[in-house]
Formats: structure tokens, sequence, C-alpha cells
């Protein structure tokens, strides 16, 4: 069991949530203040995406991230920034023409999917560690082995700390290779993510399976997608991890409730000090994770 753990609030995501939820944030005000409520309730570490302010769909924009980052900075609370990295991998086949992407398709090479990170240079910034069927119908998350070592390579240069998003155990093989291979320093960090179709689902066995393949040494935490995210925040703890949760996974705090940020963290909160562990302020996170300096906006 982890006696002290990082929560993680992931803001926002990409998804399709806008429409669902009136507390999904959109605008970099909004996303903003969803982190600093987040920190508030005792979240470590904030995980962004941005979105398009007209549309509410993802956006890969600078200036957006920029603002965020600069606006929870003005804020004064403090809080580790967790900027996503994982935009530019998608791809959408035509059954009839499979060579021909089609709407949705934002399809971009490993460098190209981090100039906010180049820019900013956040604390973290996650890394997808491998291709995926993402969901039903014929949406591909694109991310090879070529464009991870490129990818880790840049991120280990700028002195950032990649997050090693995995969504299945080849991810897991994957990421520990690159670790083998020194482009990621130590200690290596690991979000194993849970039940996204079609993915690793989220069965406790499996947890634990992919748990005991970590390489030595590693800061891992878990999550789980939809009802199972608070079941999933004291899976991880007894098994040893930190914890996510937020908005882009789960947008309720119970049967019919409509969450908040805040909200889901003070849950995940209330699990983890019930189990006995303690939370770990942004600054022990930030020990924890042997994060280096960096010159922020």
């Amino acid at each position: 069991m982890n006696q002290e753990v990082i929560v993680t609030c992931a803001l926002t995501g990409a998804g399709d949530t806008v429409g669902r939820s009136p507390h999904v944030p959109v605008t970099p005000e909004q996303i903003a203040a969803s982190a600093v409520e987040a920190a508030n309730a005792g979240a470590a570490v904030v995980h962004i995406h941005v979105r398009n302010i007209e549309t509410g769909g993802p956006s890969r924009e600078v200036a957006l991230y920029a603002e965020v980052v600069r606006r929870i900075k003005d804020s004064g609370v403090d809080v580790v920034i967790n900027l996503t990295a994982g935009m530019g991998g998608d791809l959408v086949i035509d059954q009839e023409d499979p060579l021909k992407p089609i709407d949705g398709t934002d399809l971009v090479n490993a460098n190209d999917r981090l100039p906010h990170v180049e820019e900013l240079l956040p604390d973290i910034c996650t890394l997808d560690c491998g291709s995926l069927n993402f969901g039903e119908g014929s949406q591909l998350y694109i991310s090879t082995p070529d464009m991870l070592r490129i990818g880790a390579k840049r991120i280990q240069e700028l002195g950032v700390k990649p997050e090693l998003e995995i969504f299945d155990t080849g991810h897991l093989w994957f990421a520990s290779k690159m670790v083998e291979e020194g482009l990621i320093d130590a200690p290596p960090l690991f979000q194993l993510c849970m039940g996204i179709p079609y993915g690793a689902p989220a069965e406790p066995n499996l947890l634990q399976a992919m748990v005991q393949l970590l390489p030595a040494g590693a800061q891992w935490a878990s999550f789980a997608i939809g009802r199972n995210q608070m079941p999933w925040v004291a899976q991880s703890v007894l098994l040893g991890g930190h914890v996510r949760v937020g908005l882009e996974d789960n947008l309720y705090l119970g049967k019919g409730v409509k969450a908040t940020n805040g909200q889901l963290v003070e849950r995940a909160v209330g699990i983890v000090e019930d189990l006995g562990a303690t939370i770990a302020t942004p600054d022990r996170a930030r020990e924890l994770l042997k994060l280096k300096a960096a010159a922020h906006v």
C-alpha cells in the first residue's frame, strides 16, 4: 500500500463531454479556475488539455495553453502543471478509401505534438506509449515506436518529466524498453489508463499484473473511467500507486449527480485518508517525482 499519495486532477480532456455537463471547463479562464479549485481540494497535480473556445472541441493551440498556465500561476495557488502532449495522434479511416483520412483526423509527427511543451516548459507532459483502436468506428490513435523515441528524446532535452500513458500491456512493454534505453530519466512515471475502449479493461487483476511488470523504482498512478473512477482510487493506493480523478474521465459524483473537479478531488482525498494514507503536497510531489526546475512562463 502507498502511504503518501499524489492526487492528479484531469480537468477537461478532449472528449465530447462539454454538452453532457455544465461543469466541464472550456475557456482558458474556466480551465484555470477549475485547476485552482482542484488544487484547493487537495490535488498536487493538474493535467491540462485545452479546447476550442467556440466549439468546445479539442485544440492544440499554444496560446490557449499559455493563457491557462499564466492564469494558474497568477492565482498564487501552488500546483504541479501537467500538460497533455497526446493531441495530434488521431487518424480516422475512410472505409471506401483507407488511405484517405477523413473528418476527425488530426495526425502530426512527434515533435509537432510538443510546441506548447517547448514554449511553456511544464513540470510534466504526457507521452502516449502506443497506438490504439480508439472506441467504436474507425478512429485510431497513432503513436509508433519511432514517434515515441523521437518525442521522448525531445522531452528529455527540455528537462520535462514525461508521464508515460499506458493504455494496454504492449504500451507498458515498450515504455519499459525506453526506460532501458535511457530515454526516460529516473524515476520513470507511469500512468496506467484502464477501461478506455479498446485498451486495457478495468479489471483489478489486470491492474495488479501491470503493476508487477513496472520497472524497479518506477513511480506510478492509475485511473479508470466512468463509474469505476472512485473504486480505482482505492485499487491504486492499495497496490502502491498514486491516483487520478477528474472530469476528463468521469462526469458524476453519484447516480444522476454531476460533479465538479473540486468535488471529485475531495471524494478521492477522503478515500485515500480513510485508507490511512496521507495526501502529498505539490512540493512533496516534486520531490517524489524528482521534477527538474524549469523556466516557467
